[in-house]
């Protein structure tokens, strides 16, 4: 039987640009259903369970179909994913002294959603890099279908690092279709379970931004764009994360389509100091959602 409750929003908060603020809505265990402006998702518990998102006259609805006592993970996971703990009051008052990107602030939108685990995002990181986003999709959907732990409704979880650590490379080569980040997550879900690497720890690391970016690098796959995404995920966004789509929107938007130097990309947004990998973000982003939508 469905349970539902509901959580009060902060009022920066828009669920439509958290929920379409980055690609992360089109990787399983997530899943879009555009005709309700719901998102769902498979949380990884002793008995995975299915929560479902919606707005509802200002609050956010939560459906979940877990046990009663499942209420407080499903409410802590779901504050994790849309990011409704942080604060963005820095990055607006930012924008208007620099009077930039004013649609932000406007339809409250700044929220990166995530995975509810760093993990997951750290593995989903690895499948989007050197490849199409069709190609980072079947990856991702590979592993959850593969490895993932299923719910009551069939859908699977993503895998815990426990269930990766015991698949050998060549499943991850000849199943999961990873090519050569095969042996990474083989050797990184070791890792994870040894206690060599602990990505949760990322979330509150002491660390300046640049030491916990060298320490993500540390693992194979992780170079500078995979990383400073990374840190956008884990709250911190003072690397750009440029790749090829990002250059060729700034070259478009700024530099009459012709291409340029990472270093005058990065003096364009230099304005912004420690907040301006979400800056270049938000920018490149402003088509995807239209004035009044």
């Amino acid at each position: 039987m469905p349970r539902t409750f509901f959580i009060d929003l902060p009022a920066s908060f828009s669920f439509t640009h958290t929920i379409r603020s980055h690609g992360w809505y089109d990787l399983a265990p997530f899943e879009i259903d555009n005709g309700k402006s719901s998102l769902r998702y498979v949380i990884q518990a002793s008995e995975p369970f299915n929560v479902a998102m919606s707005e509802d006259k200002g609050q956010l609805k939560v459906v979940y179909d877990g046990a009663a006592a499942d209420k407080k993970q499903a409410a802590a996971s779901v504050r994790h994913l849309l990011r409704l703990d942080d604060d963005f009051d820095e990055f607006y008052d930012l924008l208007q002294k620099h009077e930039s990107l004013p649609w932000v602030a406007s339809a409250k939108a700044g929220r990166l959603l995530r995975s509810a685990t760093v993990f997951e995002d750290l593995v989903k990181t690895i499948c989007t890099t050197n490849c199409s986003w069709a190609l980072t999709r079947k990856m991702v959907s590979n592993l959850v279908e593969k490895i993932g732990t299923p719910a009551s409704n069939g859908r699977h979880s993503f895998p815990t690092a426990e269930a990766m650590a015991k698949i050998p490379t060549e499943f991850y080569r000849e199943e999961i279709k990873a090519g050569y980040r095969s042996p990474y997550f083989a050797e990184l879900a070791t890792a994870v379970v040894g206690g060599e690497v602990d990505p949760e720890s990322w979330l509150h690391s002491d660390l300046p931004t640049s030491d916990l970016k060298k320490e993500m690098k540390k693992i194979k796959g992780v170079g500078d764009y995979a990383a400073e995404n990374l840190l956008k995920l884990v709250g911190r966004y003072d690397g750009l994360a440029l790749d090829s789509w990002l250059r060729g929107e700034f070259y478009k938007k700024h530099n009459r389509e012709k291409k340029c130097s990472d270093k005058k990309i990065e003096k364009h947004y230099k304005r912004f100091g420690e907040w301006k990998g979400l800056a270049i973000w938000c920018d490149m982003t402003e088509r995807w959602f239209p004035a009044g939508r």
